[in-house]
């Protein structure tokens, strides 16, 4: 293997460990949304929920 193709493979391998590495960090730490209590309380229209008890 000649120089310039280890370069270019040793690059690429880089980069992608790189962005899939950042990509891993921003979910790692992305912080949770407010979910509600159930899947009652899911749907914004009043017919299709439950009946309250």
């Amino acid at each position: 293997m000649n120089t310039s193709a280890l370069v270019v493979m040793l690059g690429t391998m880089l980069l992608v460990t790189g962005v899939t590495l950042y990509f891993f960090y921003r979910v790692l730490n992305t912080p949770p949304k407010p979910e509600p209590d159930s899947f009652l309380d899911n749907d914004d229209e009043i017919e299709r929920q439950a009946p309250r008890a």
